[in-house]
């Protein structure tokens, strides 16, 4: 079962902090409010999938400000800005910086609910993909130095014979290297290979 998404509203008014809760929470979204930046940035770290949904106007710092500070902060939650105080030129600098979407109030709530859920949905993708590709890179840490060698080879396109020479180590230990990292990697193929290992940032060696 999929946990559902976390949207942050981080609003200075109170009546749209609680119209937006209740909207998401029907849409099925848990909901985070807060009416500062600061008090987002204060919760500390959020590990699961969501978005933010940020007004441009705040006391204490713009939402651009808290955009460009969540960035510093390395967060990778997806930013929608809704304001009602929104300029061609605000929203022009807010998608420069990442944001998905810039809407002005009074939004539809169809347009944003759509906005949130492939909000969400990029936020999910890009979770998937760095956890798929730290799964790769513990899997190469299981690997002997020699095994290491061995497939840095056999991405790079070399046969047997040719790593053996380049290696100076028999043709049938390369086998065994080969097939422990293929292994090891969870790799059906070579082609397999190559794409975990570009995933994981494995670098190539020709040994041709």
């Amino acid at each position: 079962m999929t946990t559902p998404a976390t949207v942050f509203v981080v609003d200075d008014d109170a009546s749209v902090r609680t119209s937006l809760s209740r909207l998401l929470r029907s849409a099925g979204f848990e909901v985070e409010a807060y009416a500062l930046g600061e008090q987002f940035v204060a919760r500390g770290p959020f590990d699961g999938v969501g978005c933010v949904v940020l007004d441009l106007m705040m006391p204490g710092g713009s939402g651009t400000e808290l955009q460009q500070r969540l960035t510093e902060l390395s967060s990778d939650l997806p930013v929608v800005f809704l304001s009602g105080h929104g300029a061609v030129s605000d929203g022009v600098r807010a998608m420069k910086q990442g944001a998905v979407d810039f809407l002005t109030k009074p939004v539809d709530e169809e347009v944003l609910l759509a906005t949130i859920d492939a909000a969400v949905a990029r936020h999910r993708a890009a979770r998937a993909a760095r956890d798929e590709r730290d799964a790769v890179r513990r899997r190469v840490e299981t690997l002997t130095p020699r095994e290491h060698e061995v497939m840095q080879c056999v991405i790079g396109g070399a046969l047997n014979k040719q790593i053996a020479a380049h290696l100076g180590i028999a043709e049938g230990t390369v086998k065994l290297h080969r097939a422990r990292a293929m292994e090891k990697m969870g790799a059906a193929s070579v082609a397999d290979l190559v794409r975990l290992c570009d995933l994981a940032g494995v670098e190539t060696t020709r040994c041709s």
